[in-house]
């Protein structure tokens, strides 16, 4: 046994097995340590596809890696790369309703936000399923938060402050998990333009959603599903929400001396970290930045869980409360953990005083299950980098950079600005995922990211799935838990925050990425076309049919590049491409990425793989000023599976019935999913 913290040495492994009663007579004679034992921690090895509901709802599961799955966004960004993030609209339909989301394919919603001023003409939002022609379910502004399956808390609102006359605001948000098995459009009644309140303007947000490469299994959204699951949850935020009975492990006070470690748990065998609380005397706010955790799983030469308890409690500031549904921290110094973290031969935890001062932790609580993740489908807890305070002059502030597979389940960002009161909110959050130039999630403005609105002026907010504390608008301290909407990579993640409306603004960023990841890399590029080589179109066996136009585009792309001119040969056309790529004969499915012109809106093309129908490739959005775009279409496993070589064919088609025939090409990567 170790001086100091909780140490389970091999030679007790056995006696962690024993009875109850025979182990607690055992315990008082040795006197070991004080933890008590009452049962084995909930966990179970279910199947990688998971959505809607039952994927909120259980916790235990998040460890379990997603395959041929990725997370979407379509929000309110301005398209010229400033901050004007009104005038959401992606075209007006034949029914004259303002459309601001349309997908094709299988998916699932798990977050919607919108901003309205209170004085403008109340939007009606309208949902429609699998190409219905009748809207499933609508439901006006001021109706989130009341009307079922809309209400609280998986559905709310927030209104801002006055802020001299600029305000209030209206803030509806939603996690209600909305799947579709056939694309899903989303429309409101009211344009959402113009940033003045006085003249009934405003209006913004977003929707983030999964999608996936075929329907199997999938139930599409009929607005009388049984929440109460997920609102019995949500209500009891601050308690662990695993089902089933753990090993409590559990420490007394301990002082920790400046430069001082401090062991809190060291098991040698394979168990979930399922909770991890602790209670600091006489808490000082410093003390968030200067006390770190140290976490390694399995004897790894690196830690896998590296920064300050600021982080890891989800608040770097502690002016106030803030209680998420998985991490938390309060002002008299209590904190909380419940992200299951499985591990299978070690789990060695630690406390660090980088602070030049002694720290009292007064009480450690670690709760310790059984395993039964199946280890090649599983990811260990892990956070980035530790980004530490500083300022990246002209560009994002790049938080994390992760290199593996896995998904990312929470975010954490503080931000510092140059005087007190200035407001520094005008950041967009801007995730890149397996390379792609093209964002896949982005936000307008950082308070959006994390589902309120018009700055950081009332902290502490706060909702199970994120919020933030601060001062008025300047610090702040911000976490976003996705706990549906998780962000699957195959190979990286890149996210990064914008300082002020263009990178304008002097800030001070510091942040960290909570995932679940494996170092391999499990999207492999197999091949690549580029249309303005011969060679590489006669190697490909390229051919183009129809209405064909070639032209040179020179423009960017969007986001911390938008200013970098990219030049590149465009192929447009109505008729056909065919193309021939290389596969690797053991894939789980192919993803195709285009390079392509986004000036105009609802591309639309028909994907045959082989000859065989792969499913519509459609692309609602446009962006007239930064014009290039990479976008993705995902190919089933079962079209690809033990095949070298595919015979493509893109046939444009119109989306609907007097929509016109758009589809452009530039270039074309391959990759394939592995093991």
């Amino acid at each position: 046994m170790r001086d100091r913290g909780i140490f389970v040495h091999r030679k007790y492994l056995k006696i962690l097995s024993m009875k109850r009663k025979a182990f607690i007579r055992l315990l008082a004679v040795t006197a070991l340590f004080p933890f008590s034992v009452t049962g084995n921690a909930y966990s179970e090895t279910v199947s990688s596809k998971s959505y809607g509901l039952s994927r909120m709802t259980d916790v235990a599961r998040f460890p379990v890696l997603d395959r041929e799955m990725k997370v979407k966004y379509e929000g309110s960004i301005d398209k010229k790369g400033g901050n004007a993030d009104w005038d959401w609209s992606l075209y007006q339909d034949k029914k004259r309703e303002w459309v601001i989301f349309d997908v094709a394919g299988a998916g699932c919603i798990y977050n919607m936000v919108q901003h309205r001023y209170l004085s403008s003409e109340e939007p009606v939002f309208r949902f429609y399923f699998d190409g219905e022609e009748t809207p499933r379910f609508t439901i006006r502004l001021s109706e989130f938060g009341e009307k079922y399956p809309f209400t609280e808390p998986q559905a709310s609102c927030y209104i801002g402050p006055l802020d001299n006359g600029r305000g209030p605001i209206r803030v509806v948000r939603s996690f209600v998990p909305m799947p579709f098995r056939n694309g899903c459009r989303i429309t409101s009644s009211v344009k959402l333009e113009g940033p003045h309140r006085d003249k009934g303007q405003g209006g913004w947000g977003h929707v983030v959603y999964h999608s996936y490469p075929t329907a199997q299994g999938i139930e599409t959204f009929t607005g009388k599903e049984d929440y109460s699951s997920l609102v019995r949850q949500w209500k009891q935020t601050g308690v662990d929400p695993k089902i089933g009975k753990d090993r409590m492990f559990r420490m007394s006070e301990k002082k920790l001396a400046p430069g001082e470690s401090l062991s809190i748990i060291d098991v040698h065998e394979g168990g979930v970290i399922n909770s991890l609380k602790l209670y600091m005397a006489g808490m000082n706010p410093d003390r968030l930045q200067d006390v770190w955790i140290r976490v390694k799983w399995d004897n790894h030469e690196g830690e896998d869980v590296l920064c300050p308890i600021g982080c890891f409690f989800g608040n770097s500031l502690g002016y106030n409360n803030t209680r998420y549904l998985l991490m938390g921290a309060t002002t008299d110094g209590w904190f909380y953990n419940y992200f299951p973290m499985p591990f299978w031969e070690r789990a060695h935890v630690m406390l660090e005083n980088r602070s030049g001062e002694t720290v009292t932790l007064g009480f450690v609580e670690v709760g310790v299950g059984e395993n039964s993740y199946d280890r090649e489908y599983s990811g260990y807890f892990r956070s980035s980098d530790y980004y530490t305070r500083k300022h990246t002059p002209g560009a994002d502030s790049p938080i994390a950079s992760i290199k593996g597979t896995g998904k990312m389940v929470a975010a954490h960002v503080t931000c510092y600005g140059e005087r007190p009161h200035i407001i520094t909110c005008e950041g967009d959050v801007r995730i890149h995922i397996d390379g792609i130039k093209t964002p896949q999630v982005e936000s307008d403005g950082s308070e959006s990211y994390i589902c309120y609105g018009w700055g950081f002026p009332t902290p502490a907010e706060c909702n199970p799935s994120g919020g933030y504390d601060g001062l008025s608008d300047n610090p702040w301290s911000m976490t976003r838990l996705c706990l549906g909407d998780s962000y699957p990579f195959y190979s990286q993640l890149d996210f990064n925050i914008e300082s002020g409306e263009s990178n304008n603004q002097y800030l001070e960023h510091l942040g960290i990425v909570f995932y679940y990841g494996q170092d391999k890399v499990s999207l492999v590029k197999t091949d690549s076309i580029d249309m303005a080589s011969k060679k590489s179109l006669k190697r490909h066996k390229y051919k183009v049919e129809g209405d064909v136009s070639v032209e040179m585009l020179t423009s960017c792309f969007e986001g911390d590049a938008d200013d970098v001119e990219v030049t590149a040969m465009v192929h447009k056309f109505t008729g056909e491409s065919s193309f021939r790529v290389k596969v690797l004969p053991n894939n789980h499915g192919v993803r195709l990425r285009r390079c392509s012109d986004q000036e105009l809106p609802r591309q639309c093309a028909r994907v045959w793989v082989d000859g065989q129908d792969a499913g519509v490739w459609y692309l609602a959005d446009s962006n007239p000023y930064k014009r290039w775009i990479e976008d993705e279409f995902e190919i089933p496993e079962s079209l690809t599976r033990d095949k070298s070589v595919l015979n493509i064919r893109i046939v444009p088609e119109s989306r609907e019935e007097g929509c016109p025939v758009s589809w452009n090409e530039s270039a074309y990567e391959v990759f394939c999913y592995m093991e």
